[in-house]
């Protein structure tokens, strides 16, 4: 859950996100959308994805993002869960990884 929030902490990787609801993207494509070098938008991809927020696939020589919604729901779940925001059923009905 660590890596999910701090995948999140800066606003070019939330905006990415946000592009991507519409559907998914070439790397090219997301990265013309920031005033930042395609080697920092790279950075930003890879933190993304080690965090499981998005998934790549390699098509034709182009690196295609698509948004990972199931791990920002699972975080979120378990940050709930954490801060007691989530009823004693729904917390124990489920269970999702504990923060450290």
């Amino acid at each position: 859950m660590t890596t999910v929030f701090d995948a999140l902490s800066h606003p070019i990787r939330r905006e990415v996100l946000q592009l991507l609801k519409a559907g998914s993207m070439n790397a090219g494509d997301l990265a013309n959308h920031f005033p930042v070098s395609k080697p920092t938008m790279s950075g930003h991809f890879a933190k993304l994805k080690a965090a499981g927020l998005v998934l790549s696939e390699n098509r034709g020589g182009q690196v295609i993002y698509s948004l990972n919604m199931s791990t920002l729901e699972e975080a979120l779940h378990g940050f709930m869960g954490r801060m007691g925001m989530l009823g004693e059923d729904e917390d124990a009905a489920n269970p999702k990884e504990q923060m450290p």
